[in-house]
């Protein structure tokens, strides 16, 4: 253990107690705690401490990381539940919690169960962090001025993201951007999760400095998407972006209408237009036929087969987070794909040339969330992810039906619509489990689910309301007729 890591073992509870003792007392902490959580989350993998870490391993995860993201959603959910006002409710059972539960016992059992047991550690150490993240935002967002707040750290996340990738492709020319985030499909596919939610509040805001707020995020969104060059990526967030328009936006016709919407459709096409020679070349690059279907090129249809490969042998999976330690060793070969050994890597693991590990072939996690959960989490563990993901699509889409102009709707509309932005990505990529994204995903969520109960309470309400008779109204005849 270094020097470094003694520290932070020692730092990490004391900040957490004085955090949360903070947030207990004073409201405003805990506003600031969560904007930082929501917003800082694309920083989070440069203000951690990497425990036990692999940095050669090429899994989802490579080490426990502990960050300030960790410990401030471990503070708000303290004082969320120490510091409430009388009257106010201090608990509830978010949406989709059960099952999240159940996903993360099955991996824990799927742990205890593998081979390589450090490997499925880092992930699952990932997990907890995550559901720490859904239920202090769960615990925190009650209200329309959380939903405000929610709503602008993801614009203040995005335009610094976005602005950042503008940086590198006009001044450092980057050929994709990746901003903050170690690839250009992780950007691709944060910003197909984050944006869906500034175009909900742009066309259905309930201020105008948050519309022209989320707008402006919202554009520069969409700058930043382009750059990263993303196949899969760009249809994705269009799609997503043009569902949120048409649920979101007010048809009542005028001349502002026609003029604000002309203005934006020439913009994208202006936009998309001087992109379109490095869109076709990165169109071009590869085909479907090469990607999917040819078994000796190293695409994305392998990791589709190697999944098929797993499950037949391992109903339950080959355990959390080794995917690529048995492709590499295993099943990689039958392909014919000579990967480097792991075995021989362990064994001169702190021995060796750093070059070594950085030029070794092994194979990477599955470019499809699906195929990667099916080879580590077996049959059992994709259908239960399957239920999670249905869950949380059937939470976002029961607000569609709700009337345009509510609040909640809005809120509930533009986290829908961004969780059908990762799960298209996530049929291309694994790096939903990338932290940044994955933070922000149950951050997301959580609010999510916070809502979905505001409005299941509300309709009860309504419908207790509807059910009470009119108040009985005596006249002066009733009065002397009726006994005392």
């Amino acid at each position: 253990m270094k020097p470094e890591h003694a520290l932070a073992m020692v730092l990490i509870p004391v900040a957490t107690l004085a955090a949360a003792a903070a947030a207990t007392c004073l409201r405003r902490v805990r506003d600031i705690f969560f904007f930082v959580i929501v917003a800082g989350s694309v920083l989070v993998e440069r203000l951690d401490v990497n425990f036990f870490s692999e940095a050669w391993y090429r899994g989802t995860t490579r080490g426990v990381q502990v960050s300030l993201i960790e410990i401030l959603a471990a503070a708000l959910l303290i004082g969320c539940w120490l510091g409430r006002r009388e009257g106010e409710r201090r608990w509830f059972w978010p949406g989709s919690l059960g099952l999240i539960l159940a996903f993360v016992a099955y991996a824990c059992v799927s742990l205890v169960a593998a081979d390589h047991r450090l490997y499925g550690l880092f992930e699952l150490s990932r997990m907890f962090a995550a559901l720490l993240v859904f239920l202090a935002t769960a615990a925190y967002v009650r209200s329309q001025r959380e939903w405000t707040l929610l709503v602008a750290a993801l614009a203040v996340a995005v335009g610094f993201e976005s602005a950042w990738a503008i940086k590198q492709h006009f001044i450092t020319h980057l050929d994709r951007a990746v901003a903050s985030l170690t690839h250009a499909n992780s950007l691709s596919m944060y910003l197909c999760l984050t944006v869906p939610p500034l175009v909900a509040f742009a066309c259905s805001g309930w201020s105008r400095w948050l519309r022209l707020a989320c707008g402006g995020a919202a554009v520069l969104g969409t700058f930043g998407i382009l750059l990263t060059l993303s196949r899969a990526g760009i249809p994705v967030f269009a799609a997503v972006v043009i569902g949120t328009i048409l649920t979101c936006i007010s048809w009542r016709l005028s001349f502002g209408f026609f003029a604000i919407r002309f203005a934006i459709v020439f913009g994208v096409v202006a936009v998309v237009a001087s992109f379109w020679p490095q869109l076709q070349q990165r169109y071009a690059g590869t085909s479907l036929e090469e990607e999917y279907l040819d078994p000796t090129v190293d695409g994305r249809g392998i990791y589709l087969r190697l999944g098929q490969m797993i499950a037949r042998e391992h109903f339950f999976g080959v355990g959390l987070n080794n995917w690529s330690y048995y492709v590499s060793l295993t099943y990689g070969p039958r392909l014919g794909f000579r990967f480097t050994n792991y075995p021989y890597l362990e064994s001169v693991y702190g021995t060796a040339d750093d070059k070594l590990f950085g030029d070794s072939y092994l194979a990477a996690p599955a470019h499809n969330l699906a195929a990667l959960t099916l080879g580590e989490l077996g049959i059992p563990g994709l259908i239960l992810f399957t239920l999670i993901w249905l869950r949380w699509f059937g939470m976002g889409a029961a607000f569609l039906t709700l009337p345009r102009k509510l609040p909640m709707r809005t809120i509930g509309v533009g986290i829908f619509f961004g969780s059908l932005g990762i799960f298209g990505q996530s049929l291309t990529e694994w790096v939903y489990r990338q932290t940044p994204i994955l933070f922000t995903f149950y951050a997301m969520l959580g609010a999510l689910a916070s809502v979905a109960v505001a409005r299941r309470e509300a309709k009860a309400a309504a419908r207790i309301t509807q059910a009470e008779p009119a108040p009985l109204v005596l006249t002066d005849e009733d009065l002397v007729t009726q006994p005392i």
